[in-house]
């Protein structure tokens, strides 16, 4: 199985620690989620930092919290149709590709989704 390369609004299988769970001393999630990619950082080491969000059947606390992601969206990467939302309210970040990636479940033999549609890819890339 390769690996893609990071890119903002690639949405990938991964780990994702949720703040309430690393409260509890946990040092990875629980559940393997898709997470879209919203921050890539090349570190001066030459190491790619990575920034991402989690997409979440949990409706948010405030609709400050999250964004809902349209059923198109979700049917083009494969996802179910339960309602989700991007949670824009806390991020991981790793060091790309890091041991919290996971193989897409559907057995493609992937690492990701694919791509949210540009309305929904808002990040930035950083150098140096």
């Amino acid at each position: 199985m390769a690996l893609p390369a990071p890119e903002l609004g690639l949405v990938v299988s991964y780990a994702y620690l949720w703040h309430s769970e690393y409260q509890l001393g946990r040092e990875e999630g629980v559940k393997d989620r898709p997470c879209a990619i919203v921050l890539i950082k090349r570190e001066v080491d030459g190491d790619t930092s990575v920034t991402v969000v989690p997409i979440t059947h949990v409706p948010p606390a405030s609709s400050e919290d999250a964004v809902e992601l349209p059923a198109a969206t979700k049917r083009r990467l494969g996802l179910d149709e339960a309602q989700s939302w991007v949670v824009i309210s806390e991020v991981n970040e790793f060091i790309w590709p890091g041991p919290d990636l996971r193989p897409v479940s559907r057995g493609r033999g992937r690492f990701d989704y694919g791509f949210l549609p540009p309305p929904h890819s808002i990040g930035r890339y950083v150098s140096g």
